[in-house]
């Protein structure tokens, strides 16, 4: 049952959602573009839970017309049993409102940057890093979002000790936020001859990209170094000064990106990992029990401190937050990730909720 607070807030929602139909329908507004599409962001922010209030307050109206209906000796057998129908609607329907009314992340808008490193278990974690960040861009890929590597470091056995990729598209963050923390994988590596299962583990970090207009960055507060690039890459990338080494002094970050042969782009890439890893350092100030939250989980990469196992010999994936179990692991690897994230979701949702109660 929704209380008289909440029903109060929805109304206001509801008047607000027709004051913007209004002002997007001004001539004058639509001349303003900052404006109309700041003002259309909003209408659409606000769009379902006019949509589900409304749709409550029609069947608190049909409930109501049908006990009416009851009165009347020939209709009371049928409208009792509408009624029934429309009670069972109403405590998922009034669920979901709430849940829309909780405040919502300002980042979850946002695209991000994901960052994979592999952690305890040497060449077999490198690898399961790859696997890992073959799931995401497969996920993205499912989601139509756009992956782009912005620096990787390699493993001798083609997995990766790091890779740091920017993912743009519709509420990405939204979608992967809960996915930072150790990741552990169960399997027999295939340098192993005896069959036996090893352990090993990687970290992933999913943070919100920044903005220009989220983090401004002065030049005097940069030093920027280049460098010749290492490693694999082919004779321009190893025989030129294309690396790009940036040093922010008043924090002592440090960003190196080589993958380009341009030195421009390895530094423009360089910065978009700048100036989010500043976003998140700002954030961390302002909620500090998040922040603690957030280091723990990827603090060393130990195999202690998982979030989810990936366990091959049983065909088993577990995410530990919330206890939930599901099989398929060469589907889930190849980017099948929406339960899981949509339980993810749910579970942390009912969390906000009881939190407010």
């Amino acid at each position: 049952m929704l209380d008289d607070l909440l029903l109060s807030k929805l109304d206001g929602v509801v008047t607000r959602s027709e004051e913007l139909a209004t002002l997007l329908a001004d001539p004058a507004v639509i001349a303003r573009r900052n404006e109309f599409h700041q003002l259309s962001k909003e209408s659409a922010d606000m769009a379902e839970v006019v949509e589900r209030y409304r749709e409550y307050r029609d069947l608190r109206k049909q409930l109501e017309d049908n006990r009416e209906l009851a009165r009347d000796p020939e209709m009371r057998a049928l409208a009792l049993e509408t009624n029934a129908d429309l009670e069972g609607r109403l405590p998922a329907l009034e669920e979901r409102i709430k849940v829309l009314l909780l405040p919502r992340d300002p980042n979850d808008s946002k695209n991000i940057l994901l960052e994979i490193r592999s952690g305890t278990g040497g060449e077999e974690a490198a690898l399961f890093a790859a696997d890992l960040f073959r799931m995401y861009a497969r996920f993205a890929e499912r989601k139509r979002w756009k992956v782009e590597v912005l620096t990787t470091s390699q493993a001798s056995a083609g997995g990766f000790k790091e890779v740091i990729a920017l993912i743009e598209g519709k509420d990405v963050y939204s979608h992967l936020k809960y996915e930072s923390g150790v990741h552990r994988v169960q399997r027999v590596p295939e340098t192993e001859a005896q069959g036996r299962i090893h352990t090993s583990a990687a970290t992933v970090a999913v943070l919100p990209e920044a903005e220009e207009v989220d983090i401004r960055i002065d030049e005097k507060d940069l030093e920027v170094q280049v460098q010749r690039a290492s490693g694999p890459g082919g004779q321009g990338v190893n025989t030129t000064d294309s690396a790009v080494r940036l040093t922010h002094k008043p924090t002592g970050l440090q960003v190196l990106c080589m993958d380009e042969r341009s030195q421009h782009k390895n530094k423009a890439k360089a910065m978009k990992i700048l100036r989010s890893r500043l976003l998140e350092m700002e954030q961390e100030k302002q909620d500090a029990e998040r922040t603690e939250a957030r280091r723990s989980m990827v603090r060393s990469g130990d195999r202690s401190e998982k979030i989810r196992t990936y366990n091959f010999p049983q065909d088993r994936l577990t995410d530990h937050r919330i206890g939930l179990t599901v099989h398929n692991l060469p589907t889930i690897l190849d980017g099948a990730l929406d339960d899981i994230i949509e339980a993810l979701r749910t579970h942390f949702q009912a969390e906000a909720l009881r939190g407010q109660t």
